[in-house]
């Protein structure tokens, strides 16, 4: 049996996978802003600094596997796009780093970060606040985000939602993740029905855009079905499965963009590619 670390371990999927997880008999360290193993508020930098080193201290420098699962929806507020951006980008990246020694003395370790379909549904994403979260600036993103007044937080969230799956895609194939054996992977779900859902079902301005927006099978997603997929990414059977983006949305994504991908590698990008092959080799 292993030891897991769960962030958003109180409630929704996260709950979900830390209960699965803790039914298959491992050990489930869970990061939450409610009642959990470790209580922290992933908002801040030093909330952040307080969940990394009090999971390492209780996993006792060694992790099977994280799930990054902590998030914070597109909820209108003045303050909301900046905690959005904290929590959902920082609150994965930060962590992960601070881990990622205690996870590569894990034996054939497996990481999970919650991404979503909104990476690819969600038209109009500010190319400035992504590229300002994938250097590490905060404050850059929130400036990027203000133009769009009160939909700020939802730009907020797609945002950061690009910015952890591109980052994910990035490290996966490095030295320092691939090369010592630890496999990072996002998923990427659609609407599933977890409390932060149901609070936006409450409000009928909300509700009718939710259902108006296109799921090909129909009605929502299950946080339990998701927590089996999660299950799946963090077992034996996931380890050939590195810098994937999986989603599970009902085929939302497929809607939207049946003809985006896959496509083939673009000529006037192939020395890159080629230059990015052969650091890969001096290593695997």
């Amino acid at each position: 049996m292993g030891t897991y670390v769960v962030t958003g371990s109180a409630s929704g999927m996260g709950r979900a996978v830390a209960e699965r997880l803790r039914a298959n008999g491992h050990t489930v360290i869970g990061v939450d802003v409610q009642p959990a193993e470790v209580v922290a508020d992933l908002s801040t930098p030093a909330g952040r600094r307080a969940a990394a080193n009090a999971v390492l201290s209780a996993c006792g420098g060694r992790l099977d596997g994280a799930v990054l699962a902590a998030g914070v929806g597109p909820t209108p507020g003045r303050d909301q796009p900046r905690r959005i951006l904290e929590v959902n980008y920082f609150g994965v990246v930060e962590l992960l780093q601070a881990w990622r020694p205690a996870l590569a003395a894990g034996e054939r370790a497996k990481v999970v970060a919650f991404s979503s379909n909104s990476t690819t549904t969600m038209p109009a994403i500010p190319g400035r606040a992504i590229r300002a979260l994938l250097a590490g600036d905060v404050d850059k993103a929130a400036r990027a985000l203000r133009i769009f007044g009160r939909a700020a937080s939802s730009m907020a969230y797609g945002a950061s939602k690009v910015a952890v799956s591109r980052w994910v895609r990035r490290h996966a194939v490095t030295r320092d993740w691939a090369g010592a054996g630890i496999r990072l992977n996002a998923l990427a779900p659609g609407a599933i029905l977890t409390p932060l859902l149901e609070k936006q079902l409450s409000t009928p301005a909300e509700a009718k855009a939710i259902h108006s927006f296109p799921v090909p099978i129909g009605g929502f997603g299950d946080a339990g079905h998701l927590a089996d997929w999660v299950v799946f990414m963090l077992s034996d059977s996931a380890d050939f499965l590195c810098g994937s983006v999986l989603f599970v949305d009902g085929g939302s994504d497929a809607y939207f963009r049946s003809d985006d991908w896959p496509g083939p590698v673009p000529a006037r990008r192939l020395a890159a590619y080629l230059r990015k092959f052969k650091r890969f080799t001096s290593f695997s």
